[in-house]
């Protein structure tokens, strides 16, 4: 009898182990089959509200909105500095068209026209304050006094050239002299340092002039936000490094913008300015949601891949595969996340921008557009659960590793096609002077745009454009189309009458040695 109390003690042991394991296998495919589940079929399931799936709408909606305002605020600046390159070049460039002759503003090629330059730049600045339209002055110092105006010669330390008499006497050391002043006259300048003005063009490499000019941007003020206060640093370049009798003349600004320290405007300007705050730290708080909610999916999907794995080593002895590994991890998530902190790093930074803190327009724009594409890029994830919508999903994920391959091995080419077009055309078209613009060329001719006005440019001292009319005739295709009938004599010579009645044979024995034995016979 003990026995066989014994033996239904160890059966019902063994059974509710059993029972234990069947209800803990059954609670783990429950649960792997509901973190597999789309939000409408979690939701049809177990009634939970998809959270996630909120929030991402809610936050293409708000980050979209956010950077249309400061792509139109953005706007704004962009025009107020090319506006004012514009307006710096009509004033400082003498005779300048409004239109840039190439990489270069205007050229010049006379002695004269450098020194009528060089003396109108001088003498433009010295008159800023009735010229300008604009709210541009002399840039000053912390004491309040007009920073100067620097002008820099730089040239060969000695140089004697005579290209009649092919020849050159260069020392290629470097000097620069450089001298500064206020906003005075060209005749002034000309009267207190009239050596420095005497160019010997053959020694000269560049001439520089800068200097620095402030202008507030007031056309924000219409869009309701506070006007910026910038620094124009202003270089006018005169370069001669080729010596070739052109002499290029640039003008490169480089824009610093500040908060205005002294500023009252009346207005809705600065109640604007709050509302765009407010709306900003919204933004801020949805992303802040958004990351937590992914960030919690993550960990509740290790520790689900922790209890398959170890239920599989408990009942199969095996471990789980790699691929099946991967399907715990949620790529759409960590996309989502780094995201999320772009957008917030953006919106902090375009916080200070608004408050005037800040000037960093720049680096704000690549935080926000890069968040904004990474957000809308995630939305492809919710259409994936529709069937019809999956098949994108489904050839990208299948495609994208070929297409890659793909796009290695054809970059090779297109570098290869680069050097080559670089090099082999670079003489004969402007399209192909530099490796960017070669790149940039090849790019427009493989998507079949502008092949026409390219291949139309070619210079006609290009050997590769002799299909047109044909490649040069040779001095002896020249004398034959001067002679093309000879008469013909009965016995099939031609008879040629020539001035001497003696004809000349010329033969050649074998080459033998270093020697070739030519006899004349007469």
């Amino acid at each position: 009898m003990e026995l066989l109390n014994r033996y239904l003690d160890r059966s019902n042991s063994m059974s509710s182990v059993m029972s234990q394991d069947l209800v803990k296998e059954e609670n783990l495919r429950d649960d792997l089959r509901y973190y597999f589940m789309s939000p409408c079929e979690k939701y049809r399931t177990r009634r939970h509200i998809p959270w996630k799936m909120g929030v991402q709408i809610l936050k293409i909606v708000m980050i979209t909105t956010q950077l249309v305002l400061f792509g139109l605020s953005n706007q704004l600046v962009v025009a107020y500095k090319e506006e004012n390159t514009m307006a710096l070049k009509n004033l400082f460039l003498k005779d300048y068209s409004g239109v840039d002759e190439d990489d270069f503003s205007i050229s010049v090629y006379t002695q004269r026209a450098v020194y009528d330059s060089l003396f109108h730049v001088i003498d433009q600045y010295s008159r800023l304050g009735q010229l300008s339209v604009g709210p541009i002055s002399y840039a000053e110092d912390e004491d309040g006094r007009t920073k100067l105006i620097t002008i820099c010669k730089e040239y060969y330390k000695r140089g004697n050239l005579e290209p009649s008499d092919k020849a050159y006497d260069i020392d290629a050391q470097l000097e620069t002299v450089c001298m500064s002043n206020g906003p005075k006259t060209a005749k002034e300048w000309k009267t207190q340092n009239a050596s420095f003005f005497d160019l010997d063009f053959y020694r000269l490499v560049d001439i520089k002039i800068t200097f620095q000019l402030k202008g507030i941007n007031l056309q924000t003020v219409r869009s309701r936000e506070l006007p910026d206060c910038y620094s124009f640093n202003v270089m006018i370049t005169f370069d001669n490094q080729c010596h070739s009798g052109l002499v290029k003349i640039f003008l490169d600004i480089d824009f610093e913008s500040s908060a205005c320290r002294d500023w009252k405007i009346s207005g809705t300007a600065e109640k604007n300015t709050h509302y765009l705050l407010v709306f900003d730290g919204f933004v801020i708080l949805v992303c802040i949601t958004s990351a937590a909610l992914c960030t919690r999916s993550i960990i509740l999907a290790v520790r689900l891949l922790k209890r398959f794995s170890l239920f599989f080593h408990e009942n199969f002895n095996r471990k789980v595969c790699e691929d099946d590994q991967k399907e715990f991890l949620n790529g759409w998530y960590v996309l989502v996340i780094i995201s999320d902190v772009l957008a917030i790093i953006g919106s902090i930074l375009k916080m200070e921008i608004q408050s005037k803190s800040l000037t960093s327009y720049d680096v704000c724009s690549i935080f926000l557009g890069t968040s904004t594409l990474l957000v809308w890029v995630g939305v492809i994830r919710y259409l994936g659960y529709f069937q019809k919508y999956n098949v994108l999903i489904l050839t990208l994920k299948a495609a994208f590793p070929k297409v890659l391959r793909f796009c290695c091995c054809a970059g090779m080419i297109y570098l290869g096609y680069t050097f080559c077009g670089w090099i082999v055309l670079g003489p004969y078209h402007e399209k192909f002077e530099g490796l960017s613009r070669v790149a940039e060329c090849l790019f427009s001719l493989l998507n079949g745009d502008d092949m026409f006005t390219t291949f139309a440019q070619l210079k006609d001292t290009n050997t590769l454009n002799y299909q047109r009319d044909g490649f040069p005739l040779t001095d002896l295709q020249k004398f034959l189309q001067e002679h093309k009938d000879f008469p013909v004599t009965d016995n099939g010579h031609t008879d040629v009458e020539l001035r001497d009645s003696m004809c000349y044979c010329c033969y050649c024995r074998r080459y033998d040695g270093a020697h070739i034995d030519v006899k004349m016979l007469q």
